[in-house]
């Protein structure tokens, strides 16, 4: 299955890259985020297990704090970063914060409170003594010219300002998506669910993205990369398809490719082969 190694590895980020492996064995890292981030914990190829088993293929164990929470926006995990996040003393935080601020509307954040939610966010984590590394917001809906995708470029902008002015890590996952979904849309492909299951929450694509991402700015090289894609394909899929969680994510990666082909997600095109095989049964 090397063919699909492209698929991730190709990508390039706007980030500050560090000098070798930044993560060391005993090292506890802290993933503070919304339902992406608590979905890519929950499953075993979610983004956060994938980059937990990529340290581990490189010999490093470190002690993962998982604190995503669905639907939380910047206030709300401003105010539970003592207990979910420092109160574990971690070395190490990912915050990824900013798409439900956006797409919940009026009950979500404007630019301005979530700017200071932000701020005042890095400066105690930091303050606690913790290496604080920023993701950009991923995406709202495939949509990259939607209302929603357009206001989260601010909040975006605001993320990469202050990791420039804190002199912190920034992955630029927004950027990467959208250009491997113009790359997909250019190709044919209809944008929908290429990267995500529902606009919002990664698909196995989408996750392998985001824990590329993470694991090239803590010093992971092109070779690494290649290598920990190659032993990604035989981990169990992100999502479930059909009811069933155990195919391999190479396995869900060229189910995609032949339902694309059809203009259809992963599981329509099941469907449809399991509603042939039905018809064929009953001839």
């Amino acid at each position: 299955m090397k063919f699909l190694t492209s698929l991730v590895v190709t990508m390039l980020f706007s980030i500050t890259a560090m000098a070798d492996i930044a993560f060391k064995n005993g090292d506890k890292v802290a993933f503070l985020g919304d339902s992406i981030t608590y979905l890519g914990a929950v499953y075993p190829s979610g983004y956060c297990r994938l980059v937990d088993k990529a340290l581990e293929w490189k010999g490093i164990k470190c002690d993962m704090i998982y604190a995503g929470i669905s639907g939380h926006k910047s206030n709300q995990m401003l105010e539970r970063l003592d207990r979910d996040v420092l109160a574990h003393k971690p070395q190490w935080m990912f915050l990824s914060c900013g798409v439900n601020d956006v797409w919940h509307g009026e009950n979500g954040v404007p630019l301005p409170q979530y700017k200071e939610n932000i701020t005042k966010l890095v400066e105690k984590a930091q303050a606690a003594g913790v290496n604080v590394i920023i993701l950009a917001s991923t995406l709202i809906g495939e949509d990259l010219n939607g209302d929603n995708n357009r206001k989260l470029n601010e909040y975006n902008d605001f993320l990469k300002n202050l990791a420039a002015e804190k002199n912190l890590p920034f992955v630029d996952l927004n950027s990467v998506m959208k250009q491997r979904i113009n790359a997909l849309e250019a190709k044919g492909r209809t944008p929908g669910t290429l990267l995500t299951v529902d606009g919002v929450h990664m698909n196995p694509a989408g996750n392998m993205i985001m824990a590329e991402g993470i694991l090239k700015t803590i010093g992971f090289t092109d070779e690494d990369m290649a290598e920990t894609v190659e032993k990604w394909q035989a981990m169990p899929a992100a999502w479930p398809v059909r009811g069933q969680a155990d195919i391999s994510v190479g396995q869900w990666l060229m189910l995609e490719s032949k339902a694309a082909k059809e203009g259809l997600t992963v599981d329509q095109y099941l469907n449809r082969l399991f509603q042939e095989t039905l018809a064929n049964i009953e001839q």
